[in-house]
Protein backbone atom coordinates (compact mmCIF):
# COMPACT_ATOMS: atom_id res chain seq x y z
CA UNK A 1 0.00 0.00 0.00
CA UNK A 2 1.60 3.50 -0.87
CA UNK A 3 1.41 6.10 1.43
CA UNK A 4 2.34 10.07 1.16
CA UNK A 5 5.67 10.81 2.74
CA UNK A 6 5.28 12.12 6.34
CA UNK A 7 7.06 15.83 6.32
CA UNK A 8 8.20 17.83 8.68
CA UNK A 9 9.89 14.89 10.48
CA UNK A 10 13.27 15.68 12.19
CA UNK A 11 13.93 12.35 14.19
CA UNK A 12 13.12 8.60 13.85
CA UNK A 13 12.30 6.75 17.15
CA UNK A 14 12.00 2.81 17.07
CA UNK A 15 11.19 0.36 19.45
CA UNK A 16 13.37 -2.55 20.04
CA UNK A 17 12.47 -5.73 20.41
CA UNK A 18 10.80 -6.98 17.23
CA UNK A 19 11.18 -3.56 15.27
CA UNK A 20 14.86 -3.44 15.33
CA UNK A 21 16.01 -6.44 16.69
CA UNK A 22 14.21 -10.16 15.89
CA UNK A 23 12.94 -12.02 19.37
CA UNK A 24 13.07 -15.23 17.74
CA UNK A 25 16.71 -15.58 17.67
CA UNK A 26 17.35 -16.90 20.89
CA UNK A 27 15.53 -19.43 20.67
CA UNK A 28 16.73 -20.43 17.22
CA UNK A 29 20.20 -19.95 18.11
CA UNK A 30 20.11 -21.99 20.93
CA UNK A 31 20.87 -25.63 20.57
CA UNK A 32 18.95 -27.00 23.89
CA UNK A 33 15.58 -25.80 22.84
CA UNK A 34 14.31 -28.94 20.92
CA UNK A 35 13.11 -27.78 17.49
CA UNK A 36 9.23 -28.69 17.62
CA UNK A 37 9.12 -26.66 20.61
CA UNK A 38 10.69 -23.81 19.18
CA UNK A 39 8.27 -21.73 17.98
CA UNK A 40 5.62 -22.33 20.60
CA UNK A 41 8.69 -21.00 23.53
CA UNK A 42 9.38 -17.72 20.92
CA UNK A 43 5.76 -17.14 20.91
CA UNK A 44 4.64 -18.12 24.46
CA UNK A 45 7.64 -16.42 25.90
CA UNK A 46 6.91 -13.33 24.02
CA UNK A 47 3.32 -13.27 25.02
CA UNK A 48 4.06 -13.51 28.52
CA UNK A 49 6.56 -10.99 28.73
CA UNK A 50 4.01 -8.24 27.11
CA UNK A 51 1.69 -9.94 29.51
CA UNK A 52 3.70 -9.14 32.51
CA UNK A 53 4.62 -5.25 31.82
CA UNK A 54 1.23 -4.39 31.20
CA UNK A 55 0.23 -6.26 34.26
CA UNK A 56 3.34 -4.66 36.36
CA UNK A 57 2.18 -1.07 35.04
CA UNK A 58 -1.46 -1.80 36.22
CA UNK A 59 -0.64 -3.05 39.55
CA UNK A 60 2.25 0.03 40.33
CA UNK A 61 4.82 -2.80 41.03
CA UNK A 62 7.31 -2.17 38.41
CA UNK A 63 10.82 -4.72 38.05
CA UNK A 64 12.71 -4.23 34.79
CA UNK A 65 12.80 -5.88 31.59
CA UNK A 66 15.11 -7.81 32.90
CA UNK A 67 13.05 -9.91 35.30
CA UNK A 68 9.81 -9.36 33.20
CA UNK A 69 12.14 -11.49 30.13
CA UNK A 70 13.20 -13.70 32.99
CA UNK A 71 9.89 -14.51 34.48
CA UNK A 72 7.70 -15.03 31.41
CA UNK A 73 10.67 -17.27 30.29
CA UNK A 74 10.05 -19.55 33.27
CA UNK A 75 6.10 -19.57 32.64
CA UNK A 76 7.09 -20.89 29.34
CA UNK A 77 9.75 -23.49 29.65
CA UNK A 78 7.33 -24.76 32.98
CA UNK A 79 4.27 -24.88 30.47
CA UNK A 80 6.27 -26.71 27.45
CA UNK A 81 7.92 -28.96 29.92
CA UNK A 82 11.17 -27.78 28.77
CA UNK A 83 13.06 -27.84 32.05
CA UNK A 84 16.86 -28.60 31.41
CA UNK A 85 20.37 -27.76 32.81
CA UNK A 86 21.00 -24.79 31.96
CA UNK A 87 18.49 -24.15 29.07
CA UNK A 88 17.17 -21.22 31.29
CA UNK A 89 20.49 -19.54 31.48
CA UNK A 90 21.99 -19.58 27.57
CA UNK A 91 18.18 -18.07 26.82
CA UNK A 92 18.49 -15.37 28.83
CA UNK A 93 22.00 -14.73 27.82
CA UNK A 94 21.23 -14.92 23.97
CA UNK A 95 18.57 -12.48 24.62
CA UNK A 96 21.43 -10.12 25.52
CA UNK A 97 22.65 -10.34 21.58
CA UNK A 98 19.59 -10.48 19.16
CA UNK A 99 19.98 -10.57 15.95
CA UNK A 100 19.14 -7.27 14.68
CA UNK A 101 17.21 -7.43 11.05
CA UNK A 102 19.01 -7.58 7.72
CA UNK A 103 17.68 -3.92 6.89
CA UNK A 104 18.62 -2.11 9.94
CA UNK A 105 21.75 -0.95 9.41
CA UNK A 106 21.42 0.51 5.83
CA UNK A 107 18.09 2.37 7.11
CA UNK A 108 20.00 3.74 9.62
CA UNK A 109 22.71 4.79 7.77
CA UNK A 110 20.36 6.28 5.09
CA UNK A 111 18.35 8.31 7.97
CA UNK A 112 21.50 9.69 9.45
CA UNK A 113 22.79 11.02 5.40
CA UNK A 114 19.44 12.11 5.47
CA UNK A 115 20.04 14.59 8.50
CA UNK A 116 17.12 12.89 10.75
CA UNK A 117 18.46 11.93 13.95
CA UNK A 118 17.52 8.69 15.37
CA UNK A 119 16.73 6.69 18.69
CA UNK A 120 15.04 4.24 20.66
CA UNK A 121 12.19 4.12 22.56
CA UNK A 122 12.21 0.99 24.53
CA UNK A 123 10.98 -1.35 27.53
CA UNK A 124 14.53 -2.57 27.81
CA UNK A 125 16.25 -2.66 30.61
CA UNK A 126 20.08 0.17 29.87
CA UNK A 127 22.09 -2.91 30.37
CA UNK A 128 20.14 -4.98 27.46
CA UNK A 129 19.60 -2.19 25.25
CA UNK A 130 23.48 -1.51 25.48
CA UNK A 131 24.39 -5.18 24.95
CA UNK A 132 21.54 -5.66 22.14
CA UNK A 133 23.06 -2.32 20.31
CA UNK A 134 26.67 -3.52 20.69
CA UNK A 135 26.16 -6.74 19.16
CA UNK A 136 24.43 -5.08 16.31
CA UNK A 137 27.02 -2.62 15.77
CA UNK A 138 24.70 0.32 15.47
CA UNK A 139 25.90 2.43 18.42
CA UNK A 140 27.46 4.89 15.74
CA UNK A 141 24.09 5.01 14.17
CA UNK A 142 21.93 6.52 17.29
CA UNK A 143 21.90 9.61 18.64
CA UNK A 144 20.08 8.48 21.47
CA UNK A 145 18.63 5.11 23.35
CA UNK A 146 16.43 5.79 26.06
CA UNK A 147 14.62 2.93 28.25
CA UNK A 148 11.64 3.43 30.30
CA UNK A 149 13.51 2.45 33.44
CA UNK A 150 13.66 6.18 33.09
CA UNK A 151 10.28 6.62 34.14
CA UNK A 152 9.60 3.88 36.05
CA UNK A 153 6.52 2.26 34.16
CA UNK A 154 6.64 -0.12 30.65
CA UNK A 155 4.79 1.14 27.62
CA UNK A 156 1.71 2.04 26.90
CA UNK A 157 2.22 4.48 29.35
CA UNK A 158 1.93 8.21 28.04
CA UNK A 159 5.20 9.06 30.62
CA UNK A 160 7.29 6.71 28.40
CA UNK A 161 6.21 8.51 25.26
CA UNK A 162 6.68 11.88 26.83
CA UNK A 163 10.29 10.42 27.64
CA UNK A 164 11.07 11.19 23.91
CA UNK A 165 9.89 14.46 23.61
CA UNK A 166 11.81 15.32 26.72
CA UNK A 167 15.21 13.91 25.50
CA UNK A 168 14.46 15.10 22.18
CA UNK A 169 13.42 18.18 22.57
CA UNK A 170 11.08 17.79 19.64
CA UNK A 171 7.52 18.40 19.91
CA UNK A 172 5.76 15.20 19.03
CA UNK A 173 4.72 16.36 15.28
CA UNK A 174 8.26 15.96 14.70
CA UNK A 175 8.82 12.47 15.39
CA UNK A 176 8.52 9.47 13.46
CA UNK A 177 7.69 6.22 15.86
CA UNK A 178 8.44 2.94 14.28
CA UNK A 179 6.76 -0.13 16.34
CA UNK A 180 6.26 -3.43 15.00
CA UNK A 181 3.96 -3.52 17.78
CA UNK A 182 0.28 -2.87 16.97
CA UNK A 183 -0.87 -1.68 20.77
CA UNK A 184 2.54 0.21 20.94
CA UNK A 185 2.07 1.89 17.23
CA UNK A 186 -1.70 2.98 17.94
CA UNK A 187 -0.53 4.26 21.64
CA UNK A 188 2.15 6.82 20.26
CA UNK A 189 -0.05 7.63 18.21
CA UNK A 190 -2.82 8.69 20.35
CA UNK A 191 -0.15 10.47 22.42
CA UNK A 192 0.56 12.64 19.15
CA UNK A 193 3.50 11.29 17.47
CA UNK A 194 3.45 10.50 13.88
CA UNK A 195 3.77 6.49 13.57
CA UNK A 196 4.95 3.86 10.86
CA UNK A 197 3.57 0.99 12.12
CA UNK A 198 6.15 -1.98 10.60
CA UNK A 199 3.73 -4.66 10.22
CA UNK A 200 6.41 -7.39 10.41
CA UNK A 201 3.85 -10.30 11.51
CA UNK A 202 0.86 -9.84 9.70
CA UNK A 203 -1.32 -8.44 12.77
CA UNK A 204 -4.49 -7.36 11.99
CA UNK A 205 -5.46 -3.48 13.32
CA UNK A 206 -6.16 -2.43 16.67
CA UNK A 207 -9.11 -1.68 17.70
CA UNK A 208 -8.08 1.17 20.23
CA UNK A 209 -7.43 4.59 20.00
CA UNK A 210 -4.71 6.20 17.57
CA UNK A 211 -4.34 5.32 14.14
CA UNK A 212 -0.47 4.94 12.88
CA UNK A 213 0.24 7.35 9.05
CA UNK A 214 1.68 4.25 7.70
CA UNK A 215 1.46 0.39 7.50
CA UNK A 216 4.60 -1.03 5.89
CA UNK A 217 6.10 -4.56 6.37
CA UNK A 218 9.89 -3.87 7.07
CA UNK A 219 11.63 -1.26 7.76
CA UNK A 220 13.61 -0.97 4.71
CA UNK A 221 10.57 1.10 3.34
CA UNK A 222 11.09 3.63 6.03
CA UNK A 223 13.64 6.38 4.58
CA UNK A 224 11.36 6.75 1.41
CA UNK A 225 8.16 7.83 3.84
CA UNK A 226 10.51 10.03 6.25
CA UNK A 227 13.85 11.51 4.34
CA UNK A 228 12.86 10.96 0.72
Amino acid sequence: MAHPPLTGIKACVFDAYGTLFDFASAANRCPDVPADKMGALTALWRDKQLQYTWLRSLQGIHADFWQVTGDALDFAIETLKLERPRLRDSLMQLYLTLDAFPEVPSVLERLKRAGLRTAILSNGSPRMLDAAVKNAGLAELLDDVLSVEEVGVFKPSPKVYQLAIDRLGLPATEISFQSSNAWDAYAASAFGMRVIWCNRYGQRRERLPGNPDAEITTLAELPELVAG
